[in-house]
């Protein structure tokens, strides 16, 4: 019997190797048709997670009979999610069984059960104990996949930052004596003095707070980060991004003689690259005593709007441009080299698919 596409109607179909399965494959459209079972078994095989899928039974919404016919039975196909949560629209025939797969979806699927995964964890309730930790320190807590290597190089640069403050930070004239010497001021390297500076000041701060929250920060975002990127490119653009966040202030009031210090600018770099690539993930925030899960857009925006408000109000003591500067060129980073890291990345890929949802 004669196949016909369901998706583009061509009668040209072959043989394709489908992760040790042999399926048939449009030659038109590169759509593929399963038998029964084919897909399953394909799936077990393939570098997903999961060595037993079942696919029927994880289906999700049912979308009702679609226009498309079975390739072999003739008889409309019945539209469903692919999972809740991963609304990826496949057909089955009820009648035999059978599976259509679009080009475009056959690698999410192929990916779900690690989709399925990690959506358990994105979607988990807030604990008690993560809202009393949040309600004490006022910090956010993250939502989102966890990497497949240890974050050598953001521990590294805690420890770096840690071992710094900890040489000066309880000892006033060794710190009058640091921040003469590595602190950045604009009007210095305007005038060509103590360039160093525009590394030096990324690793010191001015309190015991100041360096918490820097950390805090670095550690939620940085792990993640350093995944996607490796190593040496992590540790690159945290710099890049630490420099464009000094030019940012020092364009702004280039004869300011205020000392700059902290790793501010650079991990606002980090906010921005992490806006872009992991937009799945949840960051809660507290309304004095309600916690509530916000999208990286949503909680970034609000920080975003804090600094502006801050420079408008020409607050003393804050490095307002540094922040906003480091944030905009974490953002020109990400959208370059997003295509990038999405190649080498395919899971952090597919959750960046219009089809994933969040519950928050």
């Amino acid at each position: 019997m004669t196949m016909q596409c369901p998706s583009c109607q061509s009668k040209h179909f072959d043989v394709f190797d489908f992760h040790g399965e042999e399926v048939d494959r449009c030659q038109d459209c590169c759509g593929l048709w399963f038998e029964r079972g084919e897909l399953n078994s394909a799936l077990s095989t393939a570098d997903n997670g999961d060595d037993r899928v079942r696919l029927e039974r994880s289906l999700g919404q049912h979308l009702g009979q679609t226009s498309r016919q079975c390739c072999h039975c003739q008889q409309p196909m019945q539209h469903f999610h692919l999972m809740e949560g991963f609304e990826v629209e496949i057909d089955i025939c009820s009648e035999c069984h059978g599976v259509w797969l679009d080009a475009d979806e056959t690698q999410k699927v192929v990916h779900s059960p690690q989709i399925k995964q990690v959506l358990g964890e994105l979607d988990r309730q807030i604990s008690i104990k993560t809202w009393l930790f949040q309600f004490l320190s006022q910090m956010p807590v993250e939502f989102n996949i966890k990497p497949k290597r240890r974050p050598w190089i953001t521990y590294l640069l805690m420890l770096v930052n840690i071992g710094i403050f900890m040489a000066y930070g309880f000892n006033l004239s060794a710190a009058e004596v640091v921040f003469d010497e590595f602190a950045m001021r604009a009007d210095h390297i305007v005038a060509g003095q103590q360039p160093w500076t525009l590394l030096t000041h990324m690793f010191l701060h001015g309190d015991l707070m100041h360096l918490a929250g820097n950390m805090y920060f670095l550690y939620v975002v940085g792990d993640n980060l350093e995944d996607a990127l490796g190593k040496l490119r992590f540790v690159g653009l945290y710099l890049l991004c630490g420099f464009a966040a000094a030019a940012a202030q020092i364009g702004a009031d280039p004869q300011s003689n205020i000392a700059m210090v902290g790793a501010s600018g650079a991990i606002a770099g980090l906010f921005g690259m992490y806006l872009l690539w992991f937009r799945h993930a949840s960051l809660t925030f507290m309304f004095i005593v309600f916690q509530k899960k916000l999208s990286p857009m949503a909680f970034f925006a609000i920080w975003l709007v804090f600094n502006i408000v801050g420079l408008m109000m020409a607050g003393q003591g804050v490095a307002y441009w540094a922040h906003i500067g480091g944030f905009v060129a974490g953002l020109l980073v990400g959208l370059s080299l997003k295509q990038s890291v999405m190649a080498r990345n395919p899971l952090l890929w597919m959750l960046n698919q219009p089809e994933l949802k969040i519950q928050r």
